[in-house]
């Protein structure tokens, strides 16, 4: 059997990463139309080099992909190193929670529902490459090659207090909060631009934080028996 070539396939690799590429801009809402060259990390920085070889493979081998840049997602099964997990779990054994930038930060937080939706969707729309695209007038988000980047985000950026006073409710304590000063790499604000998304797949994500945050909740008292 003839092995099919990489351009014939409907597969769309789809290389993930992250709204940290946004680095030191600070335009808002963070557009998939804007310059990404600036990192403040070493974690943007390995994120915006995942597009890049993308790219790379996309230009020289014709393989479909599409970069996906998630805001802050959040949810059940998460990563027990993330914020939302951190604080369920210290609020619950009346541990202090470390908010940055004495707590004025704004996330763009993004439930898993909305994600995993928007990649199933994605899946079954791999990037075709556009023929009209400019090399004399770069747009940063498409290109001749089968490639493109997207925003997965809410859309609507949340206070952090905010949040955390969601959680308070929901598990009936208050957290013990120690203000600190904002770290190194960090950014004050993260908002994402899905109209490429919307426009592309016909989804956005609209899960409010306060019904994310009850149904994480939920999940994080069943699964730990509290």
């Amino acid at each position: 059997m003839q092995r099919p070539s990489p351009c014939s396939s409907t597969i769309d690799f789809q290389p993930w990463s992250s709204s940290s590429v946004y680095g030191a801009n600070t335009k808002l809402p963070f557009s998939v139309q804007d310059n990404v060259d600036h990192p403040i990390s070493l974690y943007a920085a390995s994120k915006k080099a995942n597009e890049l070889m993308a790219h790379a493979y996309s230009h020289l081998y014709r393989i479909p992909a599409s970069g996906l840049r998630f805001f802050t997602v959040y949810g059940p099964w998460g990563r027990p190193d993330m914020a939302m997990f951190i604080f369920a779990k210290a609020i619950l054994a009346g541990q202090p929670i470390k908010l940055f930038n004495h707590g004025k930060m704004r996330r763009d937080f993004t439930y898993i529902d909305d994600v995993s939706q928007a990649v199933v969707r994605l899946i079954d729309r791999p990037p075709q490459g556009r023929p009209d695209w400019d090399g004399s007038r770069p747009d940063p988000a498409s290109s001749a090659a089968p490639w493109k980047v997207y925003n997965i985000g809410n859309n609507r950026p949340e206070e952090l207090m905010y949040v955390v006073s969601l959680l308070e409710q929901e598990f009936g304590r208050t957290a013990i909060k120690e203000m600190l000063p904002m770290q190194p790499g960090d950014v004050e604000a993260t908002y994402a631009d899905v109209a490429e998304l919307e426009r592309d797949i016909g989804f956005r994500p609209l899960t409010s934080i306060e019904d994310g945050i009850a149904s994480f909740a939920k999940w994080y008292r069943e699964y730990h028996r509290l």
